[in-house]
């Protein structure tokens, strides 16, 4: 079903903590609305060493998003990122990743996305495009989305949610650092998978 046409869950199959999703009609998700950054994930994937993956994510982010009900291509979204919330697990790596062979955080301190297209695809999929800046460089990408329904929170916020993905290579923001391999190929892939994991609670009127 598209993301305004979704049915009610039955309160009883719910436990009274959890959140009660709801059935907006068509203008009751129209607003604007923050993410929750203690809610949200916004997250990556790169190759590391032909063979295994790395994980990563920004500790540190803000973003908005307005919501169209009427003409979903209407909506759009906006995010800035603190390079120096990055977070892969290892504190050597996060160093590396900060430094001058990658993210030149001192100089380039917010990687920042900015809407400028929103397509509905049919169901609960969308796509949103936009321009993403990285190292002062600016390119198109586009995230593909999976609108995950609408809740009320146990403290009375209205939320909406969002599982997104998208692809790029980094070499087209100019962060081409690598290291051969013995055996061939190279430390770090130049494809990075971007994850986005987003819960948004409505700006109040």
């Amino acid at each position: 079903m598209g993301i305004f046409g979704r049915k009610s869950t039955d309160a009883a199959e719910s436990p009274a903590s959890a959140t009660t999703p709801v059935s907006p009609e068509l203008s009751a998700l129209t607003g604007d609305y923050t993410i929750d950054p203690a809610h949200s994930t916004i997250g990556f994937v790169a190759r590391h060493a032909m063979v295994t993956n790395v994980k990563g994510k920004f500790n540190d982010f803000e973003g908005t998003l307005h919501l169209d009900g009427a003409d979903p291509t209407k909506s759009t979204a906006s995010l800035d990122i603190k390079m120096d919330s990055i977070d892969t697990g290892s504190a050597d790596r996060d160093g590396h990743l900060k430094s001058a062979d990658f993210f030149k955080i001192d100089e380039f301190p917010t990687m920042t996305f900015r809407s400028t297209r929103a397509e509905a695809l049919g169901g609960d999929d969308y796509r949103i495009t936009g321009d993403l800046e990285i190292l002062g460089t600016t390119k198109a990408i586009s995230i593909d989305l999976e609108f995950n329904g609408a809740a009320k929170d146990p403290f009375g916020n209205e939320r909406v949610g969002f599982e997104g993905k998208a692809e790029i290579l980094r070499s087209e923001w100019g962060i081409t650092w690598n290291a051969a391999l013995e055996t061939g190929g190279v430390l770090v892939s130049d494809k990075i998978k971007l994850n986005f994991d987003i819960s948004a609670i409505r700006n109040a009127d």
